[in-house]
């Protein structure tokens, strides 16, 4: 039995016409609309999710060109440095006796520009065997820096900014802005140096918000991070670094470290180190144990990429929403479809079941509810006129009934008595029944003689009767 009622249940040809109605106006109802609605739904989230990125993006770009200008800014006072006359003077000077004279005027302009903005950490000048002669700082004064990389480009003619570094004399993160010093005759006598506090380009980095949990971080041409909130993830690398860098990287201790660690992130180095166009991504964070999205723009000043990253949790919540409001939308509209085609069955399924029971108490020869048909039959549609139709022919089906039940009951009639007609010619026109009629007239004309009385003769008669009737036929 339980077999047999799943069979019912999945396969629709088993099923009552209300139900392949409702199945039928919800499937038409419901179909379109969701993929219509998943449709909508997909450009909606793609729509959402790009707009996400494209504002992770432009916060990168902003602040990237924020750093670009303040870059840009100190590496013209760095060049004003450069080309102060008294500077150009006081290195050019073959003599210790004209050092000395234009060594007053000189540290008074390396004073005025260190006084200047408090960004700064020191102003020094080294001549051209990297011998630090003057500085803001008294600890500089006589260190040697000629293995720095900032240093040695400028020795060559290049002004050069280098990544946020830590100082081997002062111990503070820094960014160094370097230009060469040119006498008259523009011979390199020597190099000034700018160097400005690193905490003022991670308060800037830091700075970005895209959401409550998002970050922003710098990382310089080699991949790595030279800027973050989180001080424990500083001097790390997106990825692995060749042996051969990574060899040059720390024996120079440009971040004031022995070893680099790597984050383990390489497919987010791969979009970011040296990126040349702003651009967007995702990638899982193992220190944060979180998938993350980003969006990252190139510095134009340097070889340096500021990303802003947001946690794909926090970035799909208004997806989320999206996606439920749309799913509700859709459950009430199926609600209110399910009910319509609930309504709409039953109104063409209650006239039909009406119909056929009245279909088979008229097979069955069995009065049916005449009022119902008269109700189901009211209306003005195809239903209605069906109905009106099987009442006007259940009519006509009893009135020929009784008609024919008439005829049938005439005609037994009719043929009993030509049973009966049959049956005496059968018995009339038989040999032996004409032979007895014959002696039925002798015996009528046969006159009684005078010794037999009037009762013997009629029990002769009767004797003879009783033998033809046990005669057979």
């Amino acid at each position: 039995m339980k077999i047999k009622h799943l069979y019912r249940l999945f396969y629709p040809i088993t099923w009552s016409i209300r139900t392949k109605l409702s199945v039928a106006l919800l499937c038409v109802a419901l179909i379109p609309m969701s993929f219509t609605t998943y449709h909508s739904l997909q450009r909606s989230l793609k729509n959402a999710e790009d707009s996400e990125y494209r504002k992770l993006e432009l916060l990168a770009t902003s602040n990237a060109n924020r750093l670009d200008q303040l870059i840009v800014d100190i590496q013209r006072v760095a060049v004003q440095i450069s080309t102060d006359k008294d500077v150009v003077s006081f290195l050019a000077s073959t003599t210790p006796q004209k050092q000395t004279a234009f060594r007053s005027s000189m540290q008074r302009s390396l004073d005025n520009v260190f006084r200047s903005n408090p960004d700064y950490d020191v102003v020094y000048i080294m001549d051209r065997a990297g011998r630090c002669l003057a500085a803001t700082d008294p600890t500089f004064i006589g260190q040697n820096y000629a293995y720095r990389e900032y240093f040695q480009q400028s020795l060559r003619g290049r002004p050069y900014v280098s990544s946020i570094s830590i100082g081997t004399t002062s111990k503070r993160p820094g960014i160094y802005f370097s230009n060469p010093v040119r006498s008259v005759g523009g011979t390199i006598v020597g190099v000034a140096v700018l160097k400005i506090k690193g905490q003022d380009i991670w308060a800037i980095v830091n700075a970005l918000h895209a959401g409550s949990l998002s970050d922003a971080f710098l990382i310089d041409e080699h991949g790595i991070i030279i800027s973050h909130p989180d001080k424990s993830l500083l001097y790390h690398s997106l990825a692995r670094l060749p042996p051969e860098k990574l060899k040059q990287i720390e024996s120079d201790r440009l971040y004031g470290l022995n070893q680099i660690q790597s984050l383990e992130i390489p497919e987010l180095a791969a979009v970011m180190v040296r990126a040349k166009q702003p651009g967007h991504t995702s990638y899982y964070s193992p220190s944060e144990q979180m998938h993350q999205a980003i969006g990252f723009a190139p510095l134009d000043e340097e070889p340096w990429v500021l990303g802003v990253t947001k946690p794909i949790a926090q970035f799909s919540a208004p997806l989320n929403r999206l996606i439920w409001q749309n799913i509700l939308s859709l459950l009430a509209v199926g609600a209110i479809a399910a009910i319509v085609a609930l309504f709409l069955a039953q109104s063409i399924a209650k006239p039909i079941r009406v119909l056929t029971k009245a279909a088979k108490a008229l097979v069955q020869e069995e009065d049916f509810n005449t009022q119902k048909l008269i109700e189901a039959g009211s209306t003005n549609d195809d239903i209605g006129q069906l109905v009106r139709v099987f009442l006007e022919m259940s009519q006509e089906v009893k009135a020929r009934e009784q008609k024919l039940k008439q005829q049938v009951k005439e005609l037994h009639i009719e043929i009993d008595e030509a049973k009966r007609v049959s049956q005496v010619a059968e018995i009339t026109e038989t040999d032996y029944f004409q032979q007895l009629q014959k002696k039925a007239r002798n015996l009528k004309a046969r006159k009684v003689e005078a010794r037999e009385t009037e009762t013997d003769y009629f029990q002769q008669l009767h004797k003879k009767a009783q033998k033809l009737k046990s005669r057979p036929l």
